[in-house]
């Protein structure tokens, strides 16, 4: 067994590791299923220890696989870095981006980021996961992640990429007409609204409000959620019910009169987008200009500053 078979062998348990599926790092990788657990079953051999545990849903480290993978997991990280910046001295970055966001904020800060970046650093690729789980991005192996503000840990850098921006409550005309207009939000209670659904908890996003310094929370009924907003504003113009929704998802659908706004005076503002990540992570090349692509510059008549 030579040094290169060794590496590529230590490669594929990294990724079947920190993934925990052969397929899920099947697919990484770019090999076969069962080419790779012969890979992990010849590496264990090789070694004299049992290294991963099977069963037919998952996937786990032993003990030992979970020393190799404290042991060697930073090596590698070390050596993709020092490739990324033989990229940098040659003035194009390059390599792999893995992030996770969500999907309103993929669509209004990070595609138009991306047309403007891609382009101009073409050995750059870029995999975007929208999920609104809180996801553990050192655990799931994403470089970093887009939330909110208020969503971000305390322990990890965090770079504003967009402007404070309200929640509106709306709805199709002729919903309004059957059903008439609520007039503060504990008369959603009586409505059909149009949920989103959470991946974590299984329940829907409660709806946030705020009047006079006065805030409350409104849980809107499970009749009809998604789990993305393009559903849930479709719906809405359809007249299927209430949706609460970011102002820039629902200002055309408004001004074309499908959507009108209620509640006004009860919108919650929100926090605006954020990229972070840890703080112990050295910034690869490709990251950087990644970053600065995506960072928030407020005009001179922001509202932010």
């Amino acid at each position: 067994m030579n040094m290169k078979e060794s590496l590529d062998d230590l490669a594929a348990f990294i990724s079947v590791a920190t993934n925990k599926s052969f397929t899920r790092a099947a697919a990484q990788l770019g090999i076969s299923q069962p080419a790779l657990s012969a890979k992990m079953t010849a590496l264990e051999e090789r070694l004299g220890v049992r290294l991963l545990m099977r069963t037919t849903r998952s996937v786990s480290t032993t003990e030992a696989g979970e020393r190799l993978l404290r042991s060697v997991s930073p090596h590698f990280e070390g050596i993709a870095y020092g490739l990324a910046e033989l990229n940098a001295v040659r003035d194009r970055p390059g390599g792999s981006l893995r992030i996770t966001s969500v999907e309103h904020a993929s669509r209004k800060i990070l595609v138009p980021a991306l047309a403007r970046l891609l382009p101009k650093y073409p050995d750059i690729s870029v995999e975007v996961i929208n999920d609104y789980s809180l996801a553990d991005i050192v655990a799931e192996r994403f470089d970093a992640g887009i939330r909110l503000g208020v969503q971000v840990a305390q322990d990890m850098v965090a770079m504003r990429i967009g402007p404070d921006f309200e929640q509106w409550v709306v709805g199709a005309p002729a919903y309004l007409e059957r059903y008439g207009t609520p007039l503060t939000p504990n008369d959603l209670r009586e409505h059909r609204c149009i949920s989103l659904r959470l991946p974590t908890s299984g329940g829907v996003w409660s709806w946030p409000f705020v009047k006079n310094g006065h805030e409350i929370k409104v849980r809107p009924g499970s009749e009809l959620s998604f789990n993305t907003i393009t559903l849930q504003l479709d719906s809405a113009v359809a007249g299927l019910g209430l949706a609460y929704l970011p102002e820039d998802v629902v200002s055309d659908d408004i001004a074309t009169g499908k959507l009108v706004r209620v509640l006004a005076d009860w919108s919650m503002r929100m926090s605006g987008y954020h990229l972070y990540y840890p703080s112990r992570r050295q910034p690869s090349p490709a990251f950087t200009v990644f970053a600065n692509a995506l960072r928030y510059k407020p005009t001179a008549v922001s509202e932010d500053g």
